[in-house]
Order: structure tokens, then C-alpha cells, then sequence
């Protein structure tokens, strides 16, 4: 059972790793949005991602010059390549066949082995439990969970009156960790997650009340997740206000809004928070926080820009 106090253990671990990413307001944004929003920047990172906070977390925890295996479409690689490369262990990435050129030669130039293997995550998935060393799953992984939390600690440090937070989802882990921290310091928030209509497995998996899986059909890389998971889908269950679907079009307009109102470059999932509070204000309370969640746009994403 994860609690605060696992992410306070988190905290003093990163604390040696990682500095406090900022957040901020901007005018031209909260006038377009409406209300007070704060912009949570994880795209300040060194792998451009929230992510490396909970794989930090966990390879510190495993046994020294352990290999650890994983699979992703980007950012998740980074990170864990990042971590492995931090604590000197090997790593080896399965990515899946079309993922992008510069997220694949991110991670190997951060020392990881890659394999480009099947169609989308979940063939990735498969094979990558073929192979040897500790598995970390996108998901299903306490110290993720634990690691990503000390974002929203930092962001309720020095926004405590915020009404709503909203956090993208792909596999789940950055929801999770805010309705983790949320239920501790500030239990009057709510959290809101949000997920492509391209990409529904996590949203449909709240929704039922258990794990689906659902066609994933999103151009937005940090989405694209086909399966729910469980870890992150129980707190989720637990603390979730609710959970928006914004189309993956909506979402290319909020990377363009937060180029032209913050001066930001998004990735598209670090732009679905954005898209959804845009898309759904009756949602959303006074004094909202936007989790920027990374920054690693494609050629594709940047080329349809709109500011």
C-alpha cells in the first residue's frame, strides 16, 4: 500500500538527483482558459519528462549492477535509460517498430541498448518480457508511483489554494501520484485525468471498474497506451474526480496555446492537460493546475503547430 510517506522518502532520494521543476502563471493563458492556470514544467527535466523522477526512484532501489529491461514509446525509455546510466546498470529498451527516430537515438545516446521490435506497445510489451534483467512496467511499479509524486508535492509547496489538478494519462503513474499526494495535503483538490479518444484504455478502464484494453489509435506518442494497469488504476478508482477524453486534434491546438500564451514547447501529451481544461470548463474549478508532463515533441507534432 503506497502512502505520503513513500513519496517523502522519494523526495530525500531525488533530492540529490533532481531539482524542483518550476510552475507558473501566464496572463495570455488564463485569460484564454478563463480562470488561474498554473503550469506544472516537467518538460524542464533532463530527459524533457515527469518520468525520470520515478525511475530515479526505482533503480536506486535494486540491487547494484542489476540489467533492467523495459519498453516504451519514448519518454518512459529516456527515463529509464537515464536511471540506468545515473546508478551504472545496463539497460535494454524494447521500442516498438515506428516509434520516433530522435526518442530512439535519445536513449541510446544515454548508453541503452534498443530493439525495435512489433507494431505498437503491447507486441513491444511481449517481447520485451522475453527477455533477461528486472522488467519495469510502465505501470505497475510502486516506486514509479512514489518517484512521480514528489511533482505534485513540489506543486501544492507553492500553490496550496488550487481547486483542480489535471494530468494527462497514459499508463496511468502521474494520475496516480497526484491523487496520492492530493488525499494527503490537499484533499479538497480534485483531480482530473484526461486521455485521447484515439487512446481509451485507461479512461474505459475507470470507467468499467477494471482493467480493458481498447484499441489504440493516437498520434500522441505519451498517450498511446492499448491496456489499463492495475497499481495506478486502484488509486485512480480510490481518488479520481473524473476523467475527460479530448481528440488528438483539440490537443494539437493546446501545444499551439502554450507556445503562443507560455512560451512552451509541449509534446502532445504534455499538452492534453491544457486540452482538456479548454474543452471542458464546466470541469474545472478557479485555480487550476495544468501538469506539463513533457517536452519532447516530434518533427510531426511540431510541424502542426498553431499559435
Amino acid at each position: 500500500m503506497l502512502t505520503l510517506n513513500d513519496v517523502l522518502r522519494a523526495r530525500r532520494l531525488l533530492a540529490g538527483h533532481l531539482p524542483a521543476t518550476p510552475s507558473w502563471s501566464y496572463p495570455l493563458l488564463d485569460e484564454a482558459a478563463g480562470r488561474s492556470v498554473v503550469v506544472k514544467h516537467e518538460n524542464a527535466q533532463p530527459t524533457g519528462a515527469f518520468k525520470v523522477r520515478g525511475a530515479l526512484n526505482l533503480l536506486a532501489g535494486l540491487d547494484a549492477g542489476q540489467p533492467v529491461v523495459t519498453y516504451s514509446t519514448g519518454n518512459h525509455a529516456r527515463s529509464v535509460a537515464y536511471a540506468a546510466r545515473t546508478f551504472g546498470v545496463p539497460a535494454h529498451i524494447v521500442m516498438p517498430a515506428g516509434a520516433a527516430e530522435f526518442k530512439v537515438r535519445a536513449v541510446r545516446a544515454l548508453g541503452a541498448t534498443v530493439t525495435l521490435h512489433g507494431k505498437d506497445m503491447s507486441e513491444a510489451e511481449a517481447f520485451a518480457a522475453t527477455l533477461g534483467g528486472r522488467l519495469i512496467s510502465p505501470g505497475d511499479e510502486p516506486a514509479v508511483i512514489a518517484g512521480v509524486g514528489t511533482a505534485y508535492l513540489e506543486l501544492f509547496e507553492r500553490h496550496p489554494d488550487l481547486d483542480t489538478v489535471v494530468v494527462p494519462v497514459g499508463s496511468g503513474t502521474g494520475a496516480a501520484a497526484a491523487c496520492l499526494v492530493v488525499a494527503a495535503v490537499a484533499p479538497g483538490c480534485r483531480v482530473i485525468g484526461v486521455q485521447s479518444t484515439a487512446a481509451p484504455a485507461a479512461h474505459d478502464s475507470w470507467r468499467a471498474g477494471a482493467c480493458v484494453r481498447r484499441d489504440n489509435r493516437t498520434r500522441v506518442d505519451g498517450l498511446a497506451t492499448g491496456r489499463g494497469f492495475e497499481l495506478p488504476q486502484s488509486l485512480l478508482r480510490e481518488r479520481l474526480a473524473d476523467f475527460v477524453l479530448v481528440d488528438d486534434d483539440a490537443i494539437d491546438a493546446a501545444r499551439g496555446a502554450l507556445a503562443g500564451t507560455a512560451h512552451t514547447q509541449a509534446e502532445g501529451a504534455g499538452a492534453a492537460a491544457l486540452a482538456a481544461v479548454l474543452a471542458r470548463p464546466d470541469l474545472m474549478g478557479s485555480a487550476v493546475a495544468v501538469i506539463l508532463t513533457g517536452g519532447n515533441a516530434t518533427a510531426a507534432e511540431l510541424a502542426t503547430s498553431r499559435v
